[in-house]
Parts: C-alpha cells; structure tokens; sequence
C-alpha cells in the first residue's frame, strides 16, 4: 500500500494503449514512428502513404488517432481535417510537420481533437500527445453522446405530454388518469411508453 493510500497496483498500472493509424509518405519516417509507438505500448492499426489511403482506412479501422502527415494531401488541409472529423467523430488528428510555420486555417477546433506535431518531436513528446488527443475525443465523444440523450429524453417527455392531452380531450379522463392509461398500456405491451404515446399522436386526425 502506498502512503497515500493507494495500491501499488493502481500506482504502476501501465496507461492504457491507443490504437493509431500513420499516414505518412516517407516510408523511412513511416517506420521510425511505428517502432516508437510500439516501444512505448501503442498499438499501431495500419499506415497510409497517400490522403485517399488515409481516408479509407481510417474509415476501416476506425484507430483512435491519426498521425496525419501535413503535407500529405491538399493544401486546405483545414477542409481534410474536417472531413475526416465528420465521417469519423471518434478519431484523433495529430499533424507531423517538418515546418515551424504550418498552421490550420479555418475553424476546427469544435469538431474533434486535432493538433500539430514536429515530423521529429522527441518519442516522449509525441506519446503523451497522443494519450492526451485520445483522451479529448473520448471526453468530447461522451458529451455529444449525452447532449444526445438529454434531447431524446426532452423529445420523448414532450410527445407523452402530447399524448396524454389527446387522450383527455378524447375521453374527459384527468391528467393522472391519461398518464395511467399510457403507462398500463406501456407495462401491459412490454413497450417503452414514449412508443404508446407516439402511435397515439399518429391516430390523431389531421396529423
């Protein structure tokens, strides 16, 4: 037990390993980067020499980060990082670039975790940036998740809500008679009640 209070096994369990895809035309470069990935614990998914080739397996493998040769493709490569952040949301972009001065125009900060790396940044520099681009896109993944929940729970209250008014003017029932009604009906068809309610809306002439 450490002094603190925490396990040894908690202390030196090893960072979890991310699985990275390298898109990169220099096949020597290429290699140098999978070795120092591998040495440090990383799983390296796949390697791309052209953008087409990133893209697709990218698409195939769905790898946890792309390490993206900036010069690999189109010169906006602002619309490329942005097109691989909207066909694939749960993918990191690292950009290697030989030059100082390379910079991303347009807005991508929003759409996923993308940043810029030197073609030889140092191994240790290089690892914790992928750790750390992993982890955003799992924490910016996990928010977009639950805003998409939050709306479909918002989305379903105001459909049962609807429903439960039909049903009342319908039947001059209460409002904790109409709810009842759903609800008996939901546990009698072993069916979510937001279901029961929609097919009442459904019948609803004139809908």
């Amino acid at each position: 037990m450490a002094a603190d209070g925490r396990s040894a096994t908690a202390i030196d369990a090893p960072a979890s390993p991310v699985r990275v895809l390298i898109a990169e035309d220099d096949t020597e470069l290429r290699g140098t980067l999978s070795r120092s990935l591998s040495a440090v614990g990383h799983v390296v998914v796949g390697e791309a020499a052209t953008m087409s080739d990133a893209f697709d397996r990218t698409r195939e493998l769905s790898p946890d980060v792309l390490l993206l040769d900036a010069h690999l493709g189109p010169a906006r490569m602002a619309e490329a990082a942005k097109t691989l952040a909207h066909d694939n949301p749960g993918v990191a972009v690292i950009y290697l670039c030989g030059d100082q001065t390379f910079a991303l125009d347009g807005d991508v900060a929003d759409t996923t975790a993308i940043s810029v790396l030197p073609s030889s940044c140092p191994a240790a520099l290089l690892d914790s940036s992928i750790r750390l681009a992993a982890q955003r896109t799992r924490e910016l993944r996990s928010a977009r998740e639950e805003v998409a929940l939050v709306r479909q729970q918002l989305e379903n209250r105001k459909a049962i809500e609807r429903a439960k008014g039909i049903l009342m003017r319908r039947t001059g029932l209460s409002e904790q008679e109409a709810y009842r009604i759903l609800q008996r009906t939901s546990q009698d068809r072993s069916v979510p009640m937001v279901d029961v309610a929609r097919e009442v809306l459904e019948s609803e002439p004139g809908r």
